[in-house]
């Protein structure tokens, strides 16, 4: 675990102190209930343990804060509303170029404060319960994804398919780049990681063009793509279509 005066300094960043150069009262919270979590950990630390360390009522902490583990994910319900805004206006271009920039607005949230993002993501990799919270975040976004493609694969009978499949995709490999960049400790630029995961999608499932905008390498052809089709009759006996397929591949 960190230190708590690591994570104290890092939780005060989230938004920052006020005029008066106390934290505001939410930042306050966020960063008391860090500091309980590593000091007794997260299942042993209540709320009125919470609102006593920072000094405020329990109607203060449930203001701001549902639960115990919404003090944890505090900006994941902005960046959802700036996520479905930013969709909203975006009618124009690839639809999966539109859905990588969405997908960067999450790395940017956490790379606006790398010691806060690291230590939760340590926080959330000890505690199952926290697991599956963040994974209940998660398929919000993949949903929110989903539902832009669906509307712009209006008309594709196969447009609804088409929607989750490049939703969770992307989903997957921004959170491929993310975690790596976590797991380093938050050093250095995240973005180049995420971008590089973000590319493969779109040269797995976007078109030539959109590959070769996004920067991705082609795949280089292999023997295991080759394509051979062979017509013979009907009643053709099994040894005449061996022979012909023998015929075909020897004069490649």
């Amino acid at each position: 675990m960190a230190d708590v005066r690591d994570e104290g300094r890092a939780t005060a960043a989230v938004g920052g102190p006020g005029p008066s150069g106390k934290a505001p009262m939410r930042e306050a919270l966020i960063e008391a209930a860090f500091q309980l979590f590593v000091e007794h950990g997260f299942e042993r630390t209540t709320v009125d343990d919470i609102v006593a360390r920072a000094g405020v009522g329990r109607r203060s902490f449930f203001r701001y804060f549902p639960s115990k583990e919404d003090v944890v994910f505090p900006d994941h319900e902005r960046c959802l509303t700036e996520m479905s805004a930013f969709l909203a206006t975006s009618t124009d271009g690839e639809p999966l170029d539109v859905i990588c920039d969405a997908a960067r607005l999450v790395m940017r949230m956490y790379a606006a404060n790398p010691e806060f993002s690291v230590q939760r993501y340590r926080l959330t990799r000890e505690v199952p319960s926290l697991r599956g919270y963040e994974l209940s975040v998660v398929h919000r976004y993949e949903r929110t994804m989903a539902h832009y493609l669906r509307q712009r694969y209006a008309g594709d009978p196969n447009g609804a398919l088409r929607a989750e499949v490049q939703a969770a995709a992307i989903v997957a490999a921004h959170n491929n780049g993310l975690r790596t960049w976590l797991r380093s400790g938050g050093h250095g630029d995240g973005a180049p990681a995420v971008d590089q995961s973000l590319a493969f999608v779109r040269q797995t499932w976007g078109s030539a063009r959109e590959s070769a905008e996004s920067g991705a390498a082609p795949a280089p052809p292999s023997e295991e793509d080759d394509v051979v089709v062979i017509v013979a009759p009907r009643k053709a006996p099994l040894w005449r279509v061996v022979q012909k397929i023998e015929k075909a591949l020897g004069d490649d």
